[in-house]
């Protein structure tokens, strides 16, 4: 028994049975109920120690000064730091000056002036002012002064005053006042400063301060300040400050100040500052300049029309309609030229190839009919 502990041994024996169960502690206690004061291995009650080493188990209360020597005990109840703590496991309160570690698992409430962790899952709230992270998966509210990052999946509120990252699947909020990056698929919400990327699939909002992407399929509402990606499909509402593109198909409202592109098909309503472009287009558009292979719908291009080897069906409206493949429709310009009009062009000079010699070029109106 340690000399300092002598006199309030002294004290304590006034009024309860005293009972040493470790050399290295100063125990009040029956049965393992009770004060302990040292390194002891179980306690139920109060524990109050300055560097744990023995402890296997603590049901209550287990007060230290600095991180364990060996992370091999358990608190159920309330582990707390000064300044900091830390348990093999710990199932309730975890509470440190500076931090609280578990090296498995953390399951209750974390709260740290600088950091909070687990080895591997955690499930519940923690709040630390510099950062939270674990090696496994998260079930529950985090929130990172600086960052909060995972090794697994994350399943609730994930909050980094500079970035939030989840190795695996994110499941409920992101927010990352640099940027968010997410390993696997996002079903839910990722907000970042700068940016965010899902390497996975993204379903629900997504917003980016210079721009958001997804390595798969993105569906639901994208903002980004200068882009939004996806490298499958994107369905939804898109709006990109400099581009939106896809892929895949690209389905839905989407806005790009620059331009709107996919690599399959692009159907809705799609606005572009200067450029639209897909292989096949169903439904409006507009930009300035057009282009694409097969095209259904309305197209309202200002300054160019370009259907290239494929079907214009609908209202075309460009200062110069560019149809080489077939117009079936309506053109509307200055100039329209169709190698096949199935339709009606209007314009200053109209064109059509497939048409007798002599009224292939005709001012103000020209007509044919394919059969």
């Amino acid at each position: 028994m340690r000399p300092f502990a002598l006199p309030l041994l002294a004290l304590l024996s006034i009024t309860a049975p005293l009972r040493a169960q470790e050399p290295r502690s100063l125990d009040l206690m029956v049965d393992d109920v009770g004060l302990s004061i040292g390194d002891s291995r179980r306690t139920v009650g109060l524990r109050l120690n300055f560097r744990d080493r023995a402890m296997e188990e603590v049901i209550g209360v287990n007060a230290t000064i600095w991180l364990p020597y060996e992370a091999n005990g358990n608190v159920t109840g309330v582990a707390l730091g000064i300044p900091v703590t830390g348990a093999r496991r710990i199932d309730g309160i975890g509470a440190g000056l500076f931090g609280v570690g578990a090296e498995k698992s953390f399951r209750g409430l974390a709260i740290a002036g600088a950091g909070a962790g687990a080895g591997e899952d955690f499930e519940g709230l923690a709040v630390a002012g510099l950062g939270v992270g674990g090696g496994g998966d998260l079930h529950g509210i985090v929130v990172g002064g600086l960052g909060a990052g995972f090794g697994g999946d994350v399943v609730g509120s994930a909050v980094g005053g500079l970035g939030m990252g989840a190795g695996g699947d994110l499941t409920g909020l992101g927010v990352g006042g640099l940027g968010v990056g997410v390993g696997g698929d996002l079903t839910g919400i990722a907000i970042g400063g700068i940016g965010a990327g899902v390497g996975g699939e993204l379903r629900g909002i997504g917003v980016g301060g210079i721009g958001i992407g997804a390595g798969g399929d993105a569906t639901g509402l994208l903002l980004g300040g200068i882009g939004v990606g996806a490298g499958g499909d994107m369905t939804g509402i898109t709006i990109g400050g400099v581009g939106v593109a896809a892929g895949g198909n690209l389905t839905g409202l989407q806005i790009g100040g620059v331009g709107v592109g996919a690599g399959g098909e692009l159907r809705g309503i799609s606005i572009g500052g200067i450029g639209i472009g897909a292989p096949r287009i169903e439904g409006i558009a507009i930009a300035p300049a057009i282009g694409g292979g097969e095209f259904s719908g309305i197209a309202a291009a200002p300054v160019y029309l370009r259907i290239q080897d494929g079907t214009m069906r609908g209202l075309n409206i460009s200062a110069y309609n560019d149809v080489r493949g077939t117009q079936r429709g309506l053109a509307i310009g200055i100039f329209n030229y169709a190698r096949e009009l199935d339709g009606l062009q209007i314009g200053i000079l109209n064109y059509a190839r497939n048409k007798p010699a002599g009224t292939r070029l005709l001012p103000i109106a020209n007509y044919a009919r394919v059969r």
